[in-house]
């Protein structure tokens, strides 16, 4: 009976962390059509946060690389003080990227809706596919 009770606790705490992460999410990244996000990005930071085989598979125009798994060693390329537009894939490692972004003093963070994925506009592809 012990052990259910700690079950139950621990799918309550993990509910109401997951929940806490969606609203902190809603509240410090906002999403943006890719219209735009197209209009915008140009005076801004542009960060795909994909890995770098997924970056030189394909990638918008203008974009640097900068792949979530590297993010906490790689802010010292972000400037605090201009937008920063985030994308990935689909749009669950941009919003990792945003929350860890936020905690460090980022607060003008936006994300391309429905990721890479959707995307319709010129993108360019790496030379370097040799992995």
């Amino acid at each position: 009976m012990t052990e259910l009770y700690i079950l139950i606790g621990v799918l309550i705490a993990f509910i109401l962390f997951t929940l806490y992460r969606f609203f902190k999410q809603k509240k410090i990244l906002k999403p943006l059509s890719e219209e735009d996000f197209r209009n915008g990005y140009r005076k801004a930071q542009l960060i795909d946060v994909r890995e770098p085989k997924e970056y030189d598979g394909g990638h918008i125009l203008g974009a640097r690389n900068i792949p979530l798994t590297q993010l906490n060693q790689r802010l010292t390329e972000l400037r605090k003080d201009q937008p920063v537009y985030l994308y990935c894939q689909s749009g669950s490692r941009s919003a990792r990227a945003a929350l860890t972004l936020n905690k460090k003093g980022y607060h003008q963070l936006y994300q391309l809706q429905g990721g890479f994925k959707k995307w319709s506009g010129k993108i360019k592809k790496s030379k370097k596919l040799d992995y």
